[in-house]
């Protein structure tokens, strides 16, 4: 198989992760789909872990903590809680902002100079997450519709924000070991240990909620999580990575927002409005003149890119 036909595999796959969540949140709540996807998938990647295992440092041992904390226990908190609030098609384009923030942090932490070139992308896609983020307020006013009310749809969004941060620093720390540690050592530990952080929020949902309620849509996800959005996905993605550049995969970043509106419509009848498509037109406009500059694409690879 190729690199090209694995990452686009895996990026089918992580697109379609939203809406599928989505629907498989109203079959089991979301820190116990949580906790069971992350503690089954971190015991996938043990077997490879043990045969790659190297004694581990202290300051790699940290990172790796850190990179559960944000990348699992954050950013799977945020979008998990998020996905029952707002739509799911809202996932992938606020993410797409995320190289510009990996940016931002670039002035912010490594002094780097701005450029006005990707500064002007920069206010570009700002301005198409902001329209994605209030168009409740611009299409429903406060009072929101179908017993949905606008806040609650923006507070979902913001939690979709934070997810996209969670993310972003997830990639900024796992980029500091990831050439030193290996991927499957670091994936077993931060998923084993995302899963355990999830345990307190999974018992008071288990006062409410029992595992002999799990029905089919539950099992979707769990399923889909575990063996697709975690397992299949990352090893593609790894396999990848060792016979095509990072800047080839990241083309393919791009399906994922088309993947979650080809899945959602039939999935969940979300179909995209207006604002949904002026704000994803001015996220794109924005990312596509910010990384044909390439000092975006040094400071990209150099603070948290794939690489």
């Amino acid at each position: 198989m190729s690199g090209i036909l694995a990452i686009i595999i895996a990026e089918i796959i992580w697109g379609a992760a939203p809406p599928i969540f989505k629907f498989s949140l109203q079959g089991v709540p979301p820190f116990t789909l949580a906790f069971v996807r992350f503690f089954t998938a971190s015991f996938i990647f043990m077997p490879f872990a043990y045969m790659r295992w190297k004694r581990l440092t202290t300051t790699q041992l940290v990172y790796i903590l850190l990179g559960s904390l944000v990348g699992v226990v954050i950013n799977v908190s945020a979008f998990f809680v998020g996905l029952e609030l707002a739509p799911s098609i809202n996932v992938h384009m606020i993410s797409a902002a995320g190289p510009l923030v990996l940016y931002a942090l670039s002035i912010i932490v490594l002094h780097e100079k701005p450029h006005a070139q990707v500064l002007r992308g920069m206010i570009f896609a700002l301005v198409g997450v902001l329209v994605i983020f209030l168009a409740p307020l611009f299409r429903d006013g406060l009072n929101g519709e179908n017993g949905i009310s606008a806040g609650s749809i923006i507070l979902g969004n913001f939690l979709f924000v934070i997810a996209m941060l969670g993310g972003v620093f997830y990639s900024v720390i796992n980029k500091k070991i990831i050439k030193s540690v290996d991927s499957s050592v670091i994936m077993s530990i931060q998923f084993f240990v995302g899963s355990v952080a999830f345990i307190p929020m999974m018992v008071r949902e288990l006062q409410i909620w029992s595992f002999s309620s799990l029905n089919s849509q539950g099992w979707v996800g769990i399923i889909y999580g575990i063996f697709f959005s975690s397992a299949l996905a990352y090893f593609l993605l790894n396999y990848a990575l060792k016979r095509i550049s990072a800047q080839e995969i990241g083309i393919f970043e791009y399906m994922k927002p088309v993947v979650a509106v080809l899945v959602a419509i039939p999935l969940l009848a979300e179909f995209p409005d207006i604002y949904f498509i002026i704000g994803s037109v001015l996220i794109f406009i924005g990312v596509y003149v910010s990384e044909r500059h390439p000092h975006f694409q040094r400071v990209h690879t150099k603070i948290g890119g794939r690489g």
